[in-house]
C-alpha cells in the first residue's frame, strides 16, 4: 500500500438527488468530508490532504462549478493522472419527476431559482450545466427508488469494496418493468431467453436457486449468450482500464428482475471473479424483495 496515497471521492449530481446523504455515508466510514467545495480549490486541497486527510470526500454541485468547462477538464485530468491520488467520481441522480416531488415535499428552493426560473426550468438548466461532469463520473447511482438508508448502504458497499487504483467491475441485475438501469455503462437485455416464470413450480424462486439454475442449464442458447457477453467485455476491458476509470457497471435486465437477469449477472460475476479481477454483484429487484 502506498502510504502517501490520497483516497479522494468526489460526489456530484443534480440538486435533490442525494448528494448530502452520500457525503454523510462517507463520513461515517472515516472520510473527511467537505460540502460545496469550489472546484478551483480541489487540487490545493488534495495536496494538503496527503499529510492530514488521506481519505477525503468532497461534494461539488451547480453552485461551485467553474464558468469555463476547460478549467474543469484540466483539474480532473490532473487528478486522474496523478499516481498519488486514488480518485472516484460518483454522480447521483434521479428522474425529473422524482426531483420535482422532493422539492415540493420539502419546500426547498432550487439553487437556480434565484435566476427567476421555474422549478422545471431550473432542473433542465442544471442538467445541461452538469452534463460534462456527469460524463466524467466513474460511477452513477440512480436514487429514484432508493431510500436514504438504501443510498447510504450502496455508498458503503461500493467504496469499502473498492481496490486501490484498480478497476472495479460491478455486475447488476434489474427488471425492465421497474425501468431501465440508468446508472450502468453497459445494459444487456435477457428478455428473449427462456423464462422460468412460466413454470409455476419455479416462479417463487430466483436465478440464485439451484432449481432455476438447472432450468437454464437445459438451454444452450443461455450459455451461448453468457459467452458472447463475456467475450465482448473481455475484448474491451484493457482499453477501459487504461482510461483510468474506477468503476465499470454492467447491467443485465429481464422482465421482472428475478430469474434470467439474476442468473446471467451472477454467471458473469463468477467468470470475472475467477480471473482475480475486482468485481461486485448486486441484484436490484432481489434487494428490494429482501428489504
Amino acid at each position: 500500500m502506498n502510504d502517501n496515497l490520497v483516497k479522494l471521492v468526489i460526489i456530484s449530481g443534480r440538486s435533490g438527488s442525494g448528494k448530502s446523504v452520500a457525503l454523510r455515508a462517507l463520513e461515517d466510514i472515516g472520510y473527511y468530508c467537505i460540502d460545496n467545495l469550489p472546484v478551483s480549490f480541489l487540487l490545493e486541497l488534495v495536496q494538503t490532504a496527503k499529510n492530514n486527510y488521506p481519505k477525503l470526500a468532497v461534494s461539488i454541485d451547480i453552485r461551485n462549478l467553474p464558468k469555463n468547462s476547460d478549467s474543469l477538464n484540466i483539474i480532473f485530468n490532473e487528478i486522474k493522472n496523478n499516481d498519488q491520488i486514488d480518485s472516484t467520481i460518483i454522480y447521483v441522480d434521479a428522474d425529473d419527476a422524482v426531483l420535482t416531488k422532493r422539492y415540493l415535499e420539502t419546500r426547498r428552493l432550487h439553487p437556480l431559482s434565484k435566476n427567476h426560473l421555474s422549478l422545471d426550468e431550473a432542473i433542465v438548466t442544471e442538467t445541461a450545466k452538469l452534463s460534462s461532469l456527469a460524463m466524467r463520473a466513474d460511477l452513477r447511482i440512480d436514487t429514484s427508488n432508493l431510500s436514504i438508508h438504501d443510498l447510504a448502504n450502496e455508498i458503503n458497499k461500493l467504496i469499502l469494496g473498492k481496490v486501490e487504483k484498480k478497476l472495479v467491475i460491478v455486475f447488476e441485475s434489474f427488471g425492465f418493468k421497474n425501468g431501465i438501469a440508468k446508472d450502468a455503462d453497459f445494459v444487456f437485455d435477457a428478455r428473449f431467453l427462456p423464462n422460468p416464470f412460466w413454470d409455476e413450480s419455479l416462479r417463487k424462486y430466483t436465478g440464485l436457486d439451484q432449481c432455476v439454475i438447472n432450468f437454464f442449464l437445459k438451454y444452450p442458447e443461455v450459455d451461448r449468450y453468457i459467452k458472447q457477453l463475456d467475450d465482448l467485455l473481455m475484448e474491451h476491458l484493457l482499453q477501459i482500464e487504461r482510461s483510468n476509470r474506477s468503476y465499470l457497471t454492467i447491467a443485465i435486465g429481464c422482465t421482472g428482475g428475478k430469474h434470467r437477469s439474476v442468473y446471467i449477472a451472477n454467471a458473469l460475476y463468477q467468470k470475472f471473479k475467477e480471473r482475480n479481477l475486482a468485481v461486485q454483484i448486486r441484484h436490484r429487484t432481489l434487494d428490494k424483495i429482501h428489504n
